[in-house]
């Protein structure tokens, strides 16, 4: 890396506790609640307040609505049975005024895609064990 660039980090780094707090705090005002993860994460700040910060621009796209991203959110959860996640991030939606409709066509949506997923690559392995013409 170069000197300058180090620098600049050192100097951001110098203030890592400040913006480890902001984070947690972002956190807590977007969802709610502290995900029981990020104490645990910030136990090496360095690391966190990097990872924290990428995740709460992630998190907050410049694209669409608080809404929206709480939704796929919630499909993504629900998509890799993530139940903490989805329990945090349905209420979040809620928050955010999203309906039970909403919630659940979200999740319908997720469920569908993820039997897809799991149709398409069985009959996959099924059409090269089984070919067609036996």
């Amino acid at each position: 890396m170069n000197p300058e660039t180090q620098k600049t980090i050192d100097d951001f780094l110098d203030n890592k506790e400040d913006v480890c707090d902001g984070i947690m705090d972002d956190f807590k005002e977007t969802l709610g609640l502290v995900p029981f993860i990020l104490p645990i994460l910030r136990e090496r700040p360095d690391s966190f307040v990097f990872n924290g910060l990428g995740d709460l621009y992630t998190f907050n796209p410049e694209s669409m609505d608080r809404k929206t991203a709480e939704l796929l959110a919630v499909s993504a959860a629900a998509a890799i049975g993530a139940d903490a996640c989805l329990k945090v991030h349905i209420g979040a939606a809620l928050k955010e005024g999203a309906t039970r409709e909403q919630i659940r066509d979200t999740i319908s949506i997720a469920g569908l895609i993820g039997k897809t997923g799991i149709l398409g690559a069985s009959f996959r392995v099924m059409n090269k064990a089984i070919p067609d013409d036996e």
